[in-house]
């Protein structure tokens, strides 16, 4: 099945001796029926001519340079807008370097800056520039930021050495970019809710309770189910946050709000609850702010337990349920019995004593139980990255 056709694809060539691959990667990309924008980097236009890769694509190539006249119509930003895809072959140790430092100095630059899109690069260089320290923390930079890596393959190279660093052969990237959009087809029948940030439960019109959770985690799960092709529907406490706006957003303050919202957008597929609710909430909120006394008596009640409600009514239930679990101490323990006293399926577990990790942090590491009893540790990345392995496991559950 051809899962290219009617696709868009931006295309950044970059110098190298590889670039001359791209021609072929056109070749077989227009075969299969995708539309095709191409960027010659200033390096690249000196391996291949524009003319070539214009006859190739039937589309106009942009040269990598920056024209005021150009610019007017705002390149950077309708090229990025316009692709279902960014795919930079070959993308140079140098561009790797830029990319990774966010730098936006020339159009090719610009437009991976400025794009929503997945970007797919396909590394070509010298094995020992491959191999090179500072390269490879700039590719795993890239990885933390959600960048889709195909290859480099092992081999002999024009330089004359032999190793890792060949540019992936332009039929295997097709078959990349063919299970990439395959996945998303088959994904698109699936619903996913998310609940994330924290709760504000008000004490008086200007106070309330709540917890330092920023929803970064919670916001990434949902961007990547999105990206991944589900459909999707963020249900979030107060936070400073942006989305895609391809995702149903849905603002909320409140447990009691989130609840009801949970319930309105069911049935789905799978439900993963991120979001630290408050377990409390008062009792008789005031209607005008208490006035500043040594003691203050603040009556409290249970909010709902969101994650026990939904996993233990069979007609409401998702075919998957994954509650967090956000621990001070004996991870393991307490993770466990939530698990168990929840009737979730997974529970994904970290420690937020480590200021590392966890809540305003761009880290984290956690530790998933599994209802079989399997305990699967992830070790501390990007929370981009993570929310990416845990959709990456999602899905494999429905296919």
């Amino acid at each position: 099945m051809n899962n290219l056709e009617n696709k868009k694809i931006l295309l950044i060539i970059c110098g190298g001796v590889a670039a001359y691959k791209s021609l072929e990667l056109i070749r077989l990309l227009k075969k299969r029926g995708a539309s095709i924008k191409t960027i010659l980097t200033n390096s690249a236009s000196k391996f291949i001519t524009p003319l070539s890769v214009t006859s190739l694509s039937q589309e106009k190539t942009y040269l990598d340079l920056f024209d005021f006249k150009n610019e007017a119509e705002m390149d950077h930003i309708s090229l990025s807008r316009w692709s279902d895809i960014v795919l930079i072959a070959p993308a140079t140790a140098n561009t790797i370097s830029k990319l990774s430092y966010g730098m936006s100095d020339d159009l090719a630059s610009t437009i991976v800056l400025a794009s929503d899109k997945k970007i797919f690069l396909a590394p070509a260089m010298n094995v020992r520039m491959w191999e090179h320290k500072a390269n490879q923390e700039n590719l795993n930079k890239l990885k933390n930021y959600g960048y889709k890596i195909i290859g480099p393959e092992i081999g002999d190279m024009a330089c004359g050495e032999y190793g890792e660093g060949k540019m992936t052969e332009p039929n295997i990237i097709i078959e990349r970019l063919e299970l990439y959009f395959n996945k998303i087809k088959k994904n698109k029948k699936l619903k996913a809710i998310v609940t994330a940030g924290p709760t504000h439960e008000y004490i008086d019109p200007v106070r309330y309770i709540t917890n330092k959770s920023s929803g970064k985690q919670g916001y990434e799960i949902a961007k990547s189910l999105c990206s991944n092709g589900f459909e999707t529907t963020l249900i979030s406490g107060p936070t400073n946050l942006k989305l895609d706006s391809e995702i149903n957003f849905i603002k909320v303050t409140n447990a009691d709000e989130m609840f009801k919202e949970t319930l309105n957008h069911l049935p789905a597929d799978v439900a993963i609850f991120s979001a630290a609710v408050s377990d409390w909430k008062i009792k008789n909120i005031a209607n005008k702010k208490i006035k500043k006394n040594p003691e203050v008596n603040l009556k409290l009640e249970t909010n709902i337990d969101i994650l026990k409600y939904i996993s233990n009514h069979n007609s409401l239930r998702p075919k998957l349920v994954i509650g967090f679990a956000a621990e001070t101490d004996d991870v393991e323990m307490n993770a466990k019995k939530k698990l168990d006293e929840k009737n979730c399926d997974w529970i994904i577990a970290n420690d937020v004593s480590d200021r590392t990790i966890g809540f305003g942090s761009d880290l984290n590491e956690v530790t998933i139980f599994y209802k079989n009893d399997e305990i699967e540790k992830i070790t501390k990345m990007s929370k981009t990255l993570l929310a990416e392995k845990i959709v990456e496991k999602v899905i494999s559950k429905f296919n």
